[in-house]
């Protein structure tokens, strides 16, 4: 298992690792303003849609906290839940984990006259959510697992980064690999690279082997090449939101891993928590889909120009993979598959 934590919450700031300097140098910042959690979320200080929610639950919690009076304390709750919901727009889950802090919040206001009293238990409703999505990180490693656990030697692939460090510190897509090599299965994984922000080469790469998982680092254009000359068992990917038909958005570049999958008869997986369904749309052409800035595209590393400026570039941070080719979802409440039924998840 991995040993450290993406987001740690308290009640005057927030500890994270600083995402945009691994794997080069592992570095915590801490967060104590609204508008440092603000730009964390935006420059993907933070990332991964558990981690987004979690991060902004404790983000409301932080701004909150100088607050002496009841009016200012609303007034200022409100303005970090607009705030923090504009960060980003696909991921879910940090609409459920906001959504879910302004109920409780608004359910202290009417029930609760301390302050202290309320900004403790609102705290307290943040390090829920993080707890829970540890254990259902937990529960979908073990549905994960009984796809593995009669093989002896795994191969498997996966894209971007939905591990430890895109959650509260297990992960979804990975966390399955984590449990088959802690029970000695011989596994090797196969990220992505993951253009323009190399997620999958700086982070998934990273957490795996410091958890001492086989690793072998593929650029996004070499998966076809390695599933034609290679025997891979499984694909599993993360999600950021989940429509009603099972239709899924993730990281840009999973929609054509899929397809090639499906080309190459090997199974594909969504592994996300409950909390990624968006029971709201039925299908995946609803999911609002973020476009990130062109010098992601144009410079590498933010530094090394890799293309003429004046070039047009198309950059959306996330593709919708159709139902059809996803061979199930695995939840935290088990494996879903085709002809979607998610009506036990509500």
């Amino acid at each position: 298992m991995i040993n450290f934590k993406p987001v740690e919450g308290f009640r005057n700031f927030v500890r994270l690792i600083d995402q945009t300097q691994l794997p080069e140098e592992e570095i915590y910042i801490q967060i104590t303003t609204l508008e440092q959690m603000e730009d964390a979320i935006k420059r993907l200080v933070v990332r991964g849609a558990p981690a987004i929610g979690i991060a902004a639950a404790y983000g409301l919690v932080v701004h909150i906290n100088p607050f002496k009076e009841k009016i200012g304390i609303i007034k200022e709750f409100n303005k970090a839940f607009e705030v923090l919901k504009s960060t980003r727009p696909t991921a879910v889950n940090l609409f459920w984990a906001l959504e879910r802090m302004k109920k409780y919040f608004q359910k202290l206001i009417e029930t609760e006259s301390n302050l202290e009293t309320i900004k403790e238990k609102l705290f307290q409703e943040a390090v829920k959510i993080e707890e829970e999505d540890y254990q259902m990180c937990l529960e979908i490693g073990e549905h994960a697992y009984s796809l593995m656990k009669d093989k002896s030697e795994i191969n498997a692939m996966t894209i971007c980064n939905a591990g430890g460090l895109a959650t509260s510190g297990l992960g979804t897509a990975l966390s399955g690999f984590y449990l088959a090599h802690d029970r000695g299965k011989k596994i090797e994984v196969f990220p992505l690279e993951t253009r323009p922000l190399l997620q999958g080469s700086r982070l998934t790469a990273y957490e795996l082997l410091k958890s001492g998982i086989k690793t072998t680092l593929l650029t996004d254009n070499m998966a076809g090449a390695l599933m034609k000359s290679k025997k891979i068992d499984l694909i599993i990917a993360g999600a950021d939101r989940i429509a009603l038909n099972g239709d899924s958005a993730n990281k840009i570049g999973t929609y054509q891993l899929a397809v090639l999958a499906s080309y190459h008869k090997i199974p594909f997986y969504i592994a996300a928590p409950v909390s990624t369904f968006d029971f709201n749309i039925k299908t995946g052409n609803e999911i609002p889909i973020e476009f990130r800035s062109r010098d992601e595209v144009i410079f590498f590393n933010s530094k090394t120009q890799t293309a003429p400026l004046n070039v047009d570039v198309f950059s959306p941070a996330f593709d919708v993979t159709p139902a059809s080719l996803i061979t199930g979802i695995i939840t935290n409440k088990g494996i879903f598959y085709p002809p979607y039924n998610f009506k036990t998840l509500k």
